[in-house]
């Protein structure tokens, strides 16, 4: 009698992204363009001038959040993006530019599963825009 296999387990988004070095590609590209592109002035202004701390913050909480290691998580516990970005004054127009910029990065570090990809750019960008309040 024949037997099947084990169905091997799902891919966490964390895997079918490419793993900690496609997120660092990912976020190092964010903080590029956000740094570079007069697009991204008026959010690029509300952060500070080195961002070293950004770059390390964003990519672990991305590695986390794909299902990856959670080292973000467990150094800021019962933090999420929101609370975090509570004290800013994040308008429409700033997280339409997060939004846009985390986009344009993604599609630069050109991940080989571009579903997961597509869907991590929607919903990133959802999430940067329910932060606007105005």
């Amino acid at each position: 009698m024949a037997t099947e296999a084990p169905e091997a387990p799902a891919l966490s988004p964390y895997d079918r992204i490419g793993g900690r070095e496609v997120l660092r590609r990912i976020t190092d590209r964010f903080y590029d363009l956000m740094d570079t592109d007069p697009a991204y002035a008026e959010l690029r202004a509300m952060h500070a001038p080195d961002l070293s701390p950004m770059r390390e913050a964003l990519a672990g909480f991305l590695s986390g959040w794909c299902g990856g290691p959670r080292g973000w998580f467990e150094a800021n516990p019962g933090k999420c993006m929101m609370s975090m970005h509570k004290p800013f004054p994040i308008t429409r127009q700033t997280a339409t530019q997060w939004a846009d910029c985390m986009s344009r990065a993604i599609a630069d570090a050109a991940p080989e599963d571009t579903e997961v990809a597509d869907a991590m750019a929607q919903v990133l960008g959802q999430m940067a825009k329910g932060m606007a309040r105005d």
